[in-house]
């Protein structure tokens, strides 16, 4: 089998080669690459690989933007950190992944399931384009958006950075900044929370909360969790135990 290898860090690149050659000693290893420059240059000329192994980010830009450039359609098993939502799209195109740190167990069992599927792979069977837009839209900074605030006759633009949380109080909807300043704002919870998830948690009914405002949890009654936030807030926040396991995912995002 040859196999291509694309890592920036030279120490996991050997690491993984020790690998592959401890599962099969036939592999051959064609080339190491450390960039998108070098990639492009490699991949032009449709080399003989029959399977790669890429991590995403290398030192001059992310790998994805040399199979794009290159029509790449050979077999990929991405080496990748990324969290649970965004290796859900190797999961929906049937590319492989592996979480680092890489290990022997997890690398067999890519080359296992490349054995068995590679019968299958063809180029109308590898929809690498839907993978590229996931994952570049989880490597963008997104921007937190801004929110209307009315203060008599004025209308003000706060922006979404300065915000620590949405909470209701007496019915009316409110913003709490990290200068610690309640402003009332004209719209729903509900469409707060779509607007500003994921940057934004809906806790429970009465809070919506900044990823950068929660200084810590801790477990309460009941199975629920008190959130500590990083600015002083009159009101206990926590979140109910059907949300728990949401809201832990959340804060490693």
């Amino acid at each position: 089998m040859k196999i291509a290898i694309l890592e920036d860090e030279k120490l996991v690149a050997k690491d993984l080669t020790r690998t592959l050659h401890d599962i099969d000693p036939s592999i051959e290893i064609l080339a190491y690459i450390e960039s998108v420059e070098d990639g492009l240059e490699f991949f032009k000329n449709i080399p003989e690989v029959d399977l790669i192994f890429s991590d995403i980010q290398l030192g001059d830009g992310l790998s994805f933007e040399i199979f794009e450039k290159t029509k790449n359609q050979t077999p990929i098993v991405f080496c990748t950190a990324f969290n649970q939502y965004a290796i859900e799209a190797f999961k929906t195109i049937g590319i492989d992944y592996i979480l680092k740190p890489i290990t022997k167990a997890n690398v067999e069992k890519a080359l296992t399931k490349f054995e068995t599927l590679k019968s299958n792979f063809k180029s109308e069977s590898l929809p690498l384009e839907k993978l590229f837009d996931v994952l570049k839209y989880q490597l963008q900074p997104t921007k937190i958006p801004s929110v209307i605030i009315h203060q008599g006759d004025k209308i003000i633009p706060l922006d979404g950075e300065k915000i620590a949380l949405f909470f209701i109080e007496n019915g009316i909807v409110f913003a709490y900044t990290f200068e610690q300043k309640k402003m009332m704002v004209n719209k729903k919870l509900d469409i707060l929370e779509d607007q500003f998830t994921p940057h934004f948690f809906r806790v429970n009914r009465q809070f919506l909360v900044q990823r950068k405002a929660v200084k810590e949890a801790s477990q309460y009654f009941h199975r629920k969790l008190l959130v500590v936030l990083n600015v002083p807030f009159k009101d206990e926040i926590t979140v109910g135990k059907e949300k728990v396991t949401e809201f832990l995912n959340w804060l490693v995002l």
